[in-house]
């Protein structure tokens, strides 16, 4: 039986991998990056591989202290909700009444069977994309890929351009798509708003008889 340990080893094992990881390690000992290294695979530690249901891409962490835990969107309960985060949930209020993750700390979601993964997985302080085409992107891609290919009927949640991008990684014909634009301020009011993507995918896992993701 496969798990993410065996995945993570396998494409940790390949020459791309090994250069980036001397990279990145690199990068801790001489500059500030987030989040604490411990940190970088949390997705993967919260969100059981048998249990994933939903996908939820991000870009690269947030790049303020304290703020990045490892998960896409997510922060600790302790910090203020930044801006993508505020939108998330005024869109979850709108769609479906309330939120049970109000303080910004979405490891419930993860707990439920939702990967909050990033295409990039760390990012230097108050750089954002700074670690942008160091090899990040090749891993991300090979997990969106083997999930496409190992699993029937997930929920990919797409946000924004680079998100959006993915779907060609994505067999359409096995899984479920919902795009909308970044819930960023910047382009949260040109469709992200109203998107109902919570609904949405409630409504796909309830068809499947999946259990329903408590938002």
């Amino acid at each position: 039986m496969k798990n993410w340990e065996d995945i993570l080893t396998n494409e940790k094992q390949k020459e791309y991998y090994k250069i980036l990881e001397q990279t990145i390690n690199n990068k801790y000992e001489t500059t500030t990056v987030y989040p604490p290294k411990e940190k970088i695979f949390t997705a993967f530690d919260l969100c059981e591989y048998d249990n994933i249901k939903v996908v939820i891409l991000g870009q690269d962490p947030y790049h303020q202290a304290s703020q990045a835990q490892g998960l896409a969107f997510s922060t600790p309960k302790e910090i203020k909700n930044p801006p993508s985060m505020v939108n998330i949930l005024k869109e979850i209020t709108a769609d479906i009444g309330t939120s049970t993750c109000d303080d910004g700390d979405l490891t419930p979601w993860a707990k439920q069977g939702v990967l909050l993964l990033n295409t990039i997985l760390t990012v230097e302080d108050s750089k954002a994309k700074s670690h942008h085409k160091l090899g990040w992107e090749i891993f991300t891609d090979n997990i969106i890929k083997h999930i496409s290919d190992n699993f029937n009927d997930i929920v990919f949640i797409l946000w924004g351009a680079p998100a959006i991008k993915k779907t060609k990684i994505i067999d359409e014909s096995k899984h479920h798509i919902l795009t909308s634009p970044h819930p960023s301020p910047l382009s949260s009011y040109r469709g992200f708003f109203g998107c109902k993507h919570f609904s949405k995918t409630n409504e796909i896992l309830s068809s499947l008889n999946k259990k329903e993701i408590v938002w």
